[in-house]
């Protein structure tokens, strides 16, 4: 696992991203099922770890959701995350790749969203319905692979996830935190950092800035 972990965590109850705040969930919420999918923060979301996010739902099941903030780069290079881990890195294309805050859970550990999927000892595979398999990989031979050139096609490497326990998504979409439309892999691995909230709400055919400047007058 990269800094230590083994697997992909547990999301019993470790990754509520709110620690609570939305208390017991009414079993009357519908269940959907949003892998594979944006969460776009709206304009008023509060909470200061995902205001203005865009997020990859990796995972959305009966237990809860575990997913990867794609666009808040923070202060850290891939070349340095190769020297704290004492790893090598022999392609210098790579070496000033971002990385990213991926989610407040478990900021320690490293998580690598790629594509393909490919074969890696611990990888939970998201199945995109229009371009293969995107992975979501914790061990650490993948970017050893990547050190030796051979990782995956596109990744991107964030420290961190977000979490949510059983309902919880369901429950704050009722609230109107966030909008949800189908994932589009260009998005987060193609397009600058900056460029992905915006691009994620074009395909709801929403103009973010705009939607922005109304919540601010609202």
């Amino acid at each position: 696992m990269i800094r230590g972990a083994r697997s992909i965590p547990a999301r019993e109850g470790d990754g509520t991203r709110a620690q609570g705040r939305c208390g017991k969930i009414s079993s009357s919420v519908s269940s959907i099922d949003l892998t594979n999918h944006f969460l776009i923060a709206m304009p008023n979301m509060a909470d200061p770890y995902f205001a203005r996010t865009l997020t990859y739902v990796c995972e959305h099941n009966d237990q809860g959701a575990l997913g990867i903030v794609v666009n808040r780069p923070i202060e850290m290079t891939l070349q340095a995350l190769f020297e704290r881990l004492e790893l090598s890195l022999k392609d210098p294309a790579h070496a000033d790749a971002p990385i990213y805050f991926g989610g407040p859970v478990h900021t320690d550990r490293g998580f690598v969203l790629h594509l393909p999927a490919g074969d890696w000892q611990a990888t939970l595979k998201v199945t995109a319905a229009n371009s293969g398999a995107i992975g979501l990989t914790t061990s650490k031979d993948i970017l050893e692979a990547v050190g030796r050139g051979e990782g995956p096609a596109k990744m991107l490497v964030s420290l961190g996830y977000a979490g949510w326990s059983a309902g919880q998504i369901e429950h704050e979409l009722k609230q109107n935190a966030w909008l949800t439309v189908e994932a589009r892999d260009a998005i987060i691995f193609d397009l600058p950092a900056d460029e992905r909230l915006p691009a994620a709400m074009h395909l709801l055919g929403i103009d973010y800035a705009r939607l922005a400047d109304q919540a601010g007058h609202a």
